[in-house]
């Protein structure tokens, strides 16, 4: 026989309220397109390393993707920011969301055009983002990522254009299928590259074709609908 209920006087449970400020401190390489002053706004591409640039050794992260490509000497017409990511950590949309409202409010950038691309650890973090602020990216690219299929709720209206090779066994070509499908499912329609013969590195590839950029450049934020 169950115990007779006792209720607790409702002194013992009070509502409370936080207020507080969390600190976010983060490095990051920006670069600036040739004439910068001389337009209004301009397109910004965010881009997020994988695992093994983590640290606080920014020459890190010029190791692949377009970072690399402007170590190069390569001019692209975007602003680009490439943050680091703290050793042992992944990325944290509350984190790249504070430094894109930084980046915005002390440059010229189009609010309607800010792109986010990633490859492997960096590749679920521009899911994840994507998750977390659906309506203010104009398109993501993530490259042999993945995350939870769920999250396509969120954004099925989204440009997408994903990539990954074939031959991947750090990060299973399933894990992009499965987001991509389930985009599809909810009404989008996102693009996915297979590179048939490549294994992990699916980024070199994909960074050096300028079709990428065409693609990316030519995407603009959709009106959110009621």
């Amino acid at each position: 026989m169950l115990p007779a209920l006792v209720f607790a006087d409702d002194s013992r449970q009070t509502s409370q309220r936080l207020d507080t400020t969390v600190k976010v401190e983060m490095n990051y390489l920006l670069s600036l397109p040739k004439g910068y002053d001389k337009q209004d706004s301009w397109p910004l591409v965010l881009f997020l390393h994988g695992a093994g640039e983590r640290g606080d050794d920014l020459e890190l992260v010029k190791k692949h993707g377009p970072p690399k490509l402007i170590g190069e000497g390569k001019d692209f017409p975007l602003v680009v920011v490439s943050p680091q990511c703290p050793k042992d950590v992944w990325w944290e949309p509350i984190e790249l969301t504070a430094l894109l409202d930084q980046v915005i409010k002390t440059h010229k950038v189009d609010e309607d055009r800010i792109y986010v691309t990633g490859l492997s650890m960096g590749g679920f973090g521009t899911w994840r983002l994507a998750a977390f602020t659906p309506d203010r990216f104009a398109a993501i690219a993530p490259i042999c990522g993945g995350g939870e299929k769920y999250w396509a709720r969120r954004f099925p209206h989204l440009p997408t254009w994903a990539f990954h090779g074939a031959k991947d066994t750090g990060v299973p070509l399933e894990r992009s299928q499965e987001m991509i499908d389930a985009m599809k499912e909810e009404g989008g329609e996102p693009k996915l590259t297979v590179y048939p013969e490549a294994g992990h590195d699916s980024w070199t590839e994909t960074y050096k074709n300028p079709k990428f950029y065409e693609w990316l450049l030519a995407q603009k934020r959709k009106p959110v609908e009621d």
